[in-house]
């Protein structure tokens, strides 16, 4: 499989035979500079003079270390509240940043249409480019995040524009991009008419990520990378019928992981300039598993595994659990299950381990998130239930007692007490007592 993934385009091949190293970049005076560079009719990213293709993630509460140790070489982020220390972090291990800076997207209430708005965003991001232009670990700069998503005023990749050209003015050093999250001809060519200063756009998909053998007609006009990418999202899977959405179990992602990766990143390096994974630490958005690479407690999933191999071309010695089924009175997540409350009903997970390491359960409810949010803004945690369970519930099989009418979810994790972990849950429902 390994020499599978290592084909692709020229580009492909060419980024693949660069030799890279976990050793810490020095701590330079100066920057490392970067570039988009054509070649051979397609593009690459170039810094310091070499070809540079980015296998990285989006990342949140966890150490770069665990990058570094899995074969990526560079992370992105979403603002600059943590730039200095993310930065210093990335240096240390040797990797690179793609620093988000600080522009409001429409929806967020910003008005593209104000003068007094534009201006004081402009001295937001000025201040933020000339403070970290020269750290050896900055990659590019991502002008806003999803600037597309319920927008209406075109005039957003006018201003888009603006900050780039102050941008490279600022820093000839390092390239630009923005974030875009349609996968479609007329958004793709709506930023690159409106913001031509920006060295690539960079999109954002999961699921549409499929589109990308028609969508490469257009978007591989010009350079590109995808900035965001993983499972699933939970507005593109299945539903109950109380519309609550099945969440793929994390053996399931990390087979998608595989094949998206294989399969509509790989192919298309060239004109692509690489990819981050999302994301590489653990948060609540609609479950606190669906995105999160990272359990709570550090665990990693077998997604975790699934980029190492895609990175490197190997899979590590030890790897996460594999989850082979989850049942809920006999019945799968897909069959909409209405429990009884006050009755006792038995869950069941069944897992094994490829190095046959033994594996420990741990078993929890949560009532069903009520987030409408949308584009992955800020959800509360939802704590676990107490006195759900009649026994043990540090089983692979175990007895739930169906809590009081209302929607729920059960969720098991499976450990092989050596840092790796599976997970899958359930959504369902509970009716009022039988009479």
């Amino acid at each position: 499989m390994s020499s599978d993934l290592m084909t692709g385009s020229h580009l492909a091949r060419l980024a693949a035979s660069v030799v890279l190293t976990f050793a810490a970049i020095p701590c330079l005076a100066e920057a490392v500079p970067v570039e988009v560079v054509a070649y051979e009719g397609g593009y690459t990213l170039v810094r310091d003079g070499k070809p540079y293709l980015v296998r990285g993630a989006g990342f949140v509460g966890v150490s770069l270390e665990t990058l570094a140790e899995r074969g990526g070489n560079s992370v992105r982020t979403w603002g600059i509240e943590e730039a200095q220390s993310t930065l210093d972090e990335a240096a240390k291990y040797g990797l690179t940043v793609s620093m988000g800076l600080p522009v409001a997207a429409e929806r967020f209430g910003f008005d593209y249409d104000s003068a007094e708005s534009i201006a004081e965003q402009r001295e937001n991001v000025r201040a933020a480019v000339l403070k970290y232009k020269d750290h050896p670990a900055l990659l590019a700069w991502i002008i806003g995040n999803e600037l597309d998503m319920s927008f209406t005023n075109h005039r957003v990749y006018d201003e888009v524009n603006e900050l780039s050209r102050m941008i490279h003015e600022l820093d000839p050093n390092h390239v630009t991009t923005t974030t875009i999250t349609a996968l479609d001809r007329e958004t793709v060519e709506l930023v690159r008419e409106r913001a031509p200063d920006l060295d690539f756009v960079s999109i954002q998909a999961y699921g549409a990520l499929a589109l990308m053998p028609k969508a490469i007609a257009y978007l591989g006009e010009g350079p590109f990378m995808v900035t965001e990418w993983g499972p699933l999202g939970h507005w593109e899977v299945g539903k109950t019928r109380w519309d609550a959405a099945i969440e793929p179990t994390s053996t399931e992602k990390a087979r998608h992981f595989l094949l998206q990766y294989r399969d509509l990143i790989m192919p298309y390096l060239g004109p692509g300039l690489g990819s981050y994974a999302f994301l590489w630490g653990h948060k609540q958005e609609r479950t606190h598993t669906w995105f999160s690479l990272f359990m709570e407690s550090g665990a990693t999933t077998g997604a975790v595994d699934a980029l190492e191999l895609v990175w490197t071309g190997r899979l590590p010695e030890n790897q996460a659990p594999v989850l082979e089924s989850i049942s809920l009175a006999r019945r799968s997540a897909s069959d909409s299950i209405r429990l009884t409350a006050g009755k006792g009903y038995v869950a069941k997970v069944v897992a094994k381990d490829t190095e046959n390491d033994e594996l420990t359960y741990q078993w929890s409810v949560k009532p069903e998130s009520d987030a409408t949010s949308i584009g992955g803004d800020l959800e509360a945690s939802i704590a676990d239930m107490s006195n759900t369970f009649d026994g043990d519930s540090n089983k692979a099989t175990v007895r739930l007692v169906a809590p009081e009418p209302g929607t729920y979810r059960i969720f098991v994790e499976i450990n092989d007490g050596h840092g790796h972990a599976a997970h899958a849950n359930i959504p369902f429902m509970v009716l009022g007592k039988r009479r």
